[in-house]
């Protein structure tokens, strides 16, 4: 198990994820942003003025982001604890780590899994070796091939996904296009819903168990009543996008 926190630890960042990252007025953002320019709501303090109430003042994307640890990982290792506004750098960062410590994120998931003991020893090499590159300098960190740290690591993930969920119907919707789908009570156990597009889909009393959900888009799904028992890959960031149970 990888002993670094890979969920985000706001007090210990400057806000990188309100400054780096650009959005357009929607319904998810009420304003435009530019990427590198900070948000109007985040103080002087690097904290964000209406935190409680994001939804609220209309910005429910920012509620579902989670950088998985990266943006403190840049606040206080890569950069020492100094902030943007002396490490304007520190901006073109966010992203590409935050894509190395979801990977982290989802090996650490894996290796939970006792039914994927077999590729445990292969996936703690991988996990360590991804730390190791997130920790790197700024510059190594831009010339990174994420790309192919993903393809290295993805063969690993889907077979402790495929061992985990042995015994099961096991039906394949991987990047299936279910939007608004009506799905309610639908018998999902072991489903692999890898990158499936559930945007407002209708998944009230299904039976989720030991289903796949890597980088499912969950916003609005309604999960009300399904069962998640076992579920795999389920982010905290995808489950405050859907329609849950209180």
């Amino acid at each position: 198990m990888c002993e670094r926190l890979l969920e985000a630890d706001c007090g210990k960042c400057s806000g990188l994820c309100c400054v780096a990252p650009a959005f357009a007025k929607s319904s998810d953002f009420a304003i435009d942003k530019a990427a590198g320019k900070a948000c109007p709501n985040l103080g002087n303090d690097f904290r964000c003025g209406i935190h409680e109430r994001l939804e609220r003042e209309g910005f429910p994307g920012c509620v579902v982001f989670d950088c998985f640890g990266a943006g403190q990982r840049i606040t206080q290792e890569t950069f020492g604890g100094r902030d943007w506004k002396s490490e304007p750098a520190m901006l073109g960062l966010l992203h590409r780590v935050r894509q190395l410590h979801e990977l982290m994120w989802l090996l650490d998931q894996a290796l939970a899994l006792d039914a994927a003991a077999r590729v445990h020893p292969k996936m703690r090499e991988m996990l360590a070796e991804i730390d190791h590159l997130a920790g790197g300098a700024p510059e190594a960190i831009q010339r990174l091939d994420i790309d192919a740290v993903r393809r290295k690591a993805n063969p690993l993930l889907q077979k402790a996904s495929h061992l985990a969920r042995a015994g099961t119907a096991r039906k394949d919707f991987r990047g299936a296009q279910l939007i608004g789908r009506k799905m309610r009570g639908a018998d999902l156990r072991g489903a692999s819903l890898r990158g499936a597009l559930l945007i407002g889909a209708d998944l009230r009393d299904a039976d989720l168990r030991r289903a796949d959900l890597t980088g499912a888009d969950l916003r609005g799904t309604d999960l009300r009543g399904a069962d998640l028992t076992g579920v795999l890959f389920l982010t905290t960031s995808q489950l405050r996008a859907a329609v849950t149970d209180p």
